[in-house]
């Protein structure tokens, strides 16, 4: 090789073999700094700067204007794994057509978002795709696939699964631990990883905020264990700020050296800490080396795996790069794919028939989301834009449209004087979310426009009102631009939307004498009128106390439309940036109040009113579901929201979007949203025993389909095949969402009512008939996580196969036989128990074994009491004392057990350390032979890790 051209220059060689040469040229200070996410170039080298992380969850977000796609959780009521695939490339042409014109842009993107929907108040909600971890993983790994690419050596993105693992609320999400068992983990959270990295479509993991069976996931020993999922060399970039918070927020480590060096040992390449400054990750990694935390193998692998992506990327290789010649930004065809996909995530809840709209019809466009297009955090800004009142109005079946928004026309008095916004002297710009700029969390607002002020009632601003729910108001000028607080304190009218990841925007009303006091709640500081206008209070200052007048009713308004109108529609629902968004779960599942008085309103007007919910989340409506005629729900559906929405009303389009999550018809349907073990809490639907509002799968047509003759016989070892008959027997065309569900009929353990094996969506003209066939491993639709072995694997017996049109409406069932040998009792004379491995809890959560690796169980809370239960102990000849091995720190710990009846207990000695365990005896009365039970009791601030029997 000539040293114009070294080996990690020469494309004929392996990347394994490129990557090698490529570190041995680096300096240890060269690939210490390439850890962080911001990497510098190293010039003498010819590398270029890298940055890892570029969000692109439903199209190209930060980075200026791109084609806006459905939100995730609306790609996931598409039930459509070929549309998401197709979604996913058109991200990845744009991320290439973009990055083009700003290398600002990153090929490294942080997408899709696989946690599972297990709580609808989970305030990321809109980030996921469903509840149901294959149907998940089946449209992750579509769209991964299509952000990748299927070059056999080039990557046209790096697609990164966010965030690993059991990451469901964001109260407390950096510092709470989540408790997860063996088998939800192994059943449910794993499987959405798995098979897209397996797949080939995603590259990469970031693990999340919160710590799991008590610690960070940045040190999750299970990071090797997905990596054995990946062909390819798996990268793993560390969540925003998350490295800090290792020996900061969570205090699990002495020093952020001790932190970062675990977190490179667990598995973490690439830190994403302190925006672009990478000085403190390089100082505390190379702190770390020093004292001997990490050695140059520890770098160097973490290196190497960041130097074998860019290497996949084709950054060495420019002249042989695939991706470059077919990037493509706001095309046609990407326009088309948008409204294709918001049209296929519309959920038709309930019609008794007055859907589709009659031609000619008139029609009264009413609610707060009526002419909006909202966008979330994750958004790209759109250089299109479609409101159902757009999509409406130029609907040509349509034959006059009107509009009420419902907000309240308000004036605010403050003593004598009432607030007035000053006359513009420039336009209104977008929020910080949707400003194009690298990191919107920096932009601060508007401050080149005057404050409000006060005056006489005669110069007073009538300002449109809108109540979210939760104490979030918005106050919008008569232009429509959004009171907002900018850094410097001031109150200005100067925001096109609520946004940013500091929403400025939101005021809160807190009674105050015969008014209110306005807290902006970005701050917690409420309003204040001074001599040069409004502007929020420095900390302990007293706020103005305003009074609010109501000009023009909203809820009057609305009812007036609906009543002047042969049909209202009413769009109700959320900004994405108020009410349930990142570091914010929801508080309930209803309405606002506000927006509960809007339908209820326009039905008693006009019975023929339409409830249009467009939300990132479900919604607990019973009474509205009872009372109107027919309701709809969409994701805020992207750049032609409006138009879908529109043609799904009219009938263009016959909806055929599925839930893809259970909607829960009350608050008290639901486990605490800490609670993640699916099998004690009884949630989602796998094991929900209630009544759903509307089941999982749930959607219906304009026309009609039948589904019959389920079969199902294994037409090659180890995979079984179904066939059964579709047949559209309505008058409209449309799609069918065939749900292949498995239940064990008689299991030895809980399993689910019911668990989705396969799907297929299936366009079908009136009177077609088609058969459809659907495959999937055996082990992968029946198994289960075996505990007492430490294994997956498939019971023998009898399991039902159910297809139907959603988890609660089955429409044919045939049964299947698996032969082979029960799995037998536990070994605990001869491997011991680990405590973790328990078949029924309660009053438990697991904690961490070590700060390394293995998990142990403890009471919740550190106190109180918790009962653990092992079925099927086989104690041979018999078992006269048990070995607990426990550690406590405090007085009052204690351990009992009863197997087979007989019972000890033993307490446990107290001391400082929580990770010195030590052998604790519990002495029968008597031995106890044979395969029986063992109920283990502890209480007190006491962990145990594991069990001997002898």
């Amino acid at each position: 090789m000539t040293a114009q051209r070294p080996p990690f220059r020469d494309p004929a060689l392996s990347v394994e073999r490129r990557v090698a040469d490529l570190l041995g040229r680096l300096t240890l200070p060269e690939r210490v700094a390439l850890l962080h996410q911001y990497a510098p170039a190293v010039e003498r080298l010819g590398l270029a700067a890298f940055r890892t992380g570029q969000e692109a969850l439903h199209g190209v977000a930060w980075m200026g204007g791109a084609t806006v796609f459905p939100q995730a959780v609306g790609l996931g009521a598409s039930w459509n794994a070929e549309l998401v695939h197709r979604v996913g490339e058109a991200v990845g042409r744009e991320v290439r057509a973009m990055r083009a014109a700003d290398p600002r842009v990153g090929l490294n993107v942080w997408s899709p978002t696989v946690n599972l929907l297990r709580h609808p108040l989970w305030g990321r909600n809109e980030e996921g795709y469903a509840e149901d971890p294959l149907l998940t993983a089946g449209l992750a790994t579509a769209y991964t696939r299509g952000l990748a690419g299927d070059h056999p050596t080039y990557l046209r993105t790096a697609p990164v699964l966010k965030h690993w693992i059991a990451h469901n609320h964001e109260v407390d999400r950096d510092t709470a631990s989540t408790s997860v068992r063996a088998r939800v983990l192994r059943e449910y959270e794993m499987p959405a990883f798995a098979e897209p990295l397996r797949a080939g479509g995603a590259v990469g993991l970031m693990p999340a905020y919160n710590l799991v069976n008590g610690r960070p996931n940045h040190l999750s020993p299970l990071l090797d264990e997905a990596r054995g999922w990946s062909a390819a060399p798996l990268l793993v970039c560390s969540d925003a700020g998350a490295p800090s918070n290792i020996a900061g927020t969570q205090g699990y480590l002495p020093d952020h050296a001790a932190g970062l060096a675990a977190a490179l040992r667990a598995g973490v390449d690439s830190f994403t800490d302190h925006g672009e400054d990478s000085g403190p990750t390089v100082a505390r990694l190379t702190e770390a080396l020093e004292r001997g935390l990490i050695d140059e193998a520890d770098v160097d692998r973490a290196a190497g795996r960041l130097l074998a992506t860019r290497f996949r990327l084709g950054e060495f290789d420019p002249e042989l790069d695939p991706f470059p010649a077919e990037a493509a930004h706001d095309t046609a065809a990407h326009r088309e794919l948008a409204l294709r996909a918001a049209e296929q995530a519309v959920v038709l809840l309930r019609n008794d028939g007055l859907l589709p709209l009659a031609p000619g019809s008139t029609v009264a466009v009413l609610g707060p989301l009526a002419d909006e297009m909202k966008l979330d955090w994750y958004s790209g800004e759109p250089l299109h834009r479609a409101s159902p009142l757009d999509g409406l109005r130029d609907h040509p079946a349509i034959d006059r449209v009107t509009w009420e928004d419902g907000a309240d026309l308000v004036r605010l008095r403050a003593g004598d004087s009432w607030v007035s916004v000053p006359q513009a002297h420039a336009p209104a710009v977008a929020s910080p979310a949707s400003a194009g700029a690298l990191d919107p969390a920096l932009l601060p607002g508007r401050t080149d426009l005057p404050p409000l002020t006060v005056g006489p009632l005669a110069a007073a601003t009538e300002l449109r009102l809108t109540d979210w729910g939760g104490g979030a108001w918005t106050l919008a000028a008569p232009d429509g631009r959004y009171l907002s607080v900018a850094e410097d304190g001031w109150v200005r009218a100067s925001a096109d939307q609520p946004g940013g990841w500091v929403v400025r925007e939101v005021f809160t009303p807190v009674p105050h004498g015969e008014g209110h006091l306005l807290v902006h709640r970005a701050s917690g500081q409420p309003v204040v009128v001074a001599a040069e206008g409004l502007k929020v209070a420095a900390p302990g200052e007293p706020g103005t106390e305003f009074r609010v007048e109501t000009v023009s009713d909203g809820v009057l308004a609305v009812a007036e439309a609906a009543a002047g109108s042969d049909v209202a529609v009413l769009v109700l629902g959320n900004d994405p940036h108020i009410n349930g968004r990142e570091t914010e779960d929801r508080a309930t599942l209803t309405l606002p109040p506000a927006q509960e008085a809007l339908w209820r309103a326009a039905h008693a007007a006009n019975p023929r009113t339409v409830l249009a919910l467009v939300s990132s989340y479900p919604y607990a409506v019973p009474e509205a579901d009872a009372a109107l005629p027919a309701l709809l729900w969409t994701a805020h559906g992207g750049q032609a929201a409006g138009t879908a929405l529109a043609r799904v009303l009219t009938g263009d389009v016959s909806p055929a979007g599925r839930l893809p999550q259970t909607w829960y018809a009350h608050d008290a349907d639901l486990p605490d949203i800490r609670d993640h073990d699916l099998i004690t809490a009884r949630s989602t639907y796998l094991y929900f025993d209630g009544e759903p509002l509307y089941p999982f799968g749930h959607g219906l047509s304009y026309t009609r389909f039948e589904q019959t003759g389920l079969t199902v016989a294994e037409e090659e070892p180890g995979a079984f095949v179904a066939r059964l008959t579709v047949t559209n027997v309505g008058e409209r065309a449309g799609d069918e969402v065939v749900q292949l569900y498995a239940s064990a009929v008689d299991p030895r353990l809980p399993r689910p009512h019911r668990w989705l094996v396969a799907f297929t969506r299936v366009a079908l003209a009136p009177g077609e008939r088609r058969t459809v066939t659907l495959r999937a491993p055996l082990d992968q639709a029946l198994g289960h996580w075996d505990v007492a072995h430490a294994r997956w694997t498939t019971a023998p017996g009898d399991y039902r196969f159910e297809a139907g049109a959603s988890s609660r409406d089955i429409r044919c069932t045939t049964r299947w036989r698996v032969a082979g040998e029960p799995a037998g009792p536990r070994p605990v004379l001869r491997r011991g128990l680990r405590a973790a491995d328990f078949d029924e809890v309660a009053g438990a959560e697991l904690v961490d074994l070590t700060p390394r690796e293995g998990d142990a169980v403890a009471p919740r809370g550190g106190g109180g009491t918790a009962e653990l239960r092992y079925h099927g102990c086989d104690l041979g000849d018999g078992v006269a004392v048990l070995t607990v091995h426990a550690a406590a720190t405090g007085a009052g710990s204690a351990v009992t057990a009863e197997l087979g009846g007989v019972e000890a207990t033993a307490e446990v000695p107290a001391g400082t350390d929580r990770y010195a365990y030590r052998p604790v005896l519990l002495r029968l009365p008597r031995p106890v032979a044979g395969v029986t039970g063992l109920r283990l009791t502890l209480a007190g601030p006491v962990r145990v890790g594991r069990l001997e029997f002898g």
